[in-house]
């Protein structure tokens, strides 16, 4: 039997050969999720376990990406970094036709899945916590030393700032090839923004883990109290700049009311802290300096655009729904919008 490219009864044998219980598989359900990773939650012998591997049409990376995912959760193992904890890991692709590994269940929920529950959505003590908490995930991660948890060759620090910019501009050029693509030049401030990062680049910075693709959308909290449960979707973690992850948090954040990114999408949004309330946050709780902080935010602002923008590029080349398009241009527009500002005033 299979279920969503898992055939059980290879996945039963295999668990028989690890010794994680033993009988038939129960109550095996899919999960949602922020990706097209699958996440198969299942019961065997009283024991609950979540198995995650990559989407059915495997990507150039996808098996690779599994493996990496595995070994930094095996990593993070012990250190406080609140993440989904690793049962087991299957890096051969023959098993199920694809690497996997199974971790526990996180009890918690997803604070971007609107509305929040409550006491979340009326409680603005908790919600100042759930942009707190959120802070102090991200402190905690970029604080651990990379060499010591064994990841080192997880990435490339070398020039790893330094690359940002040109990577994400050829990206960018790239979309040229769709036709029918309106342009960059659609995008207000795209080579201002550019130019202001090439000329800005911070001179030096201390390697660490990052996630990288970190906001509320990939986190899940408690329940019961206002605490961050686990940081989620580790596919795109890496050794660089921690600080990386902290421009994401900023360049996704609310400003009076006006969403970035939708990947924030908590509601209501009453009591969460503001841009320089998570500074401040990040600040007390890490000794990186922050003296460049507008530049990862900015810097933020302008991946999180490109990318989006590359939506709008295959819709208007008729390979994405239009109006799919057309709302991430928005969503870019208004990513660059704030690019600039920041670049012209700051936070304030």
């Amino acid at each position: 039997m299979s279920v969503q490219g898992v055939d059980l009864e290879q996945l039963v044998s295999w668990m028989d050969g690890k010794g994680l219980g033993e009988g038939p598989l129960t109550d095996v359900t899919r999960l949602s999720g922020g990706t097209q990773n699958i996440l198969l939650r299942f019961e065997r012998a009283g024991r609950t376990y979540v198995l995650r591997r990559p989407p059915p049409h495997l990507r150039a990376n996808s098996n690779e990406t599994m493996r990496r995912e595995a070994r930094v959760l095996s990593a993070l193992k012990g250190t406080g970094v609140p993440h989904p904890e690793l049962i087991a890991a299957c890096p051969e692709e023959d098993v199920i036709g694809a690497s996997f590994y199974l971790m526990e269940p996180i009890d918690g929920f997803n604070p971007a899945a609107s509305p929040l529950p409550e006491p979340y959505a009326s409680d603005k003590d908790w919600q100042w916590r759930t942009g707190i908490e959120l802070i102090d995930g991200i402190a905690k991660l970029g604080a651990l030393d990379y060499q010591a948890l064994g990841l080192e060759g997880l990435g490339k620090p070398d020039g790893f700032l330094t690359r940002q910019v040109g990577r994400w501009a050829a990206q960018l050029k790239s979309y040229e090839d769709f036709p029918g693509w309106t342009g960059a030049g659609e995008i207000p401030g795209v080579e201002k923004t550019a130019q202001w990062l090439s000329d800005h680049i911070p001179d030096n910075f201390q390697p660490g883990l990052i996630h990288g693709d970190y906001h509320l959308g990939n986190v899940m909290f408690a329940h019961d109290r206002p605490e961050l449960a686990a940081i989620v979707d580790w596919e795109l973690t890496t050794i660089g700049d921690p600080l990386i992850d902290l421009g994401w948090v900023l360049a996704t954040w609310p400003i009076k009311g006006v969403l970035a990114d939708e990947t924030v999408g908590a509601t209501p949004w009453i009591g969460f802290p503001e841009i320089p309330d998570l500074i401040a946050r990040y600040d007390e709780k890490s000794d990186r300096d922050l003296s460049h902080i507008t530049w990862y935010a900015v810097m933020g602002c302008y991946k999180l655009g490109i990318i989006l923008e590359g939506t709008h590029a295959r819709a208007c080349a008729g390979k994405a729904p239009k109006e799919t398009g057309d709302n991430l241009h928005a969503r870019t527009v208004g990513l660059f919008t704030r690019a600039m500002n920041w670049i012209e005033g700051g936070f304030q």
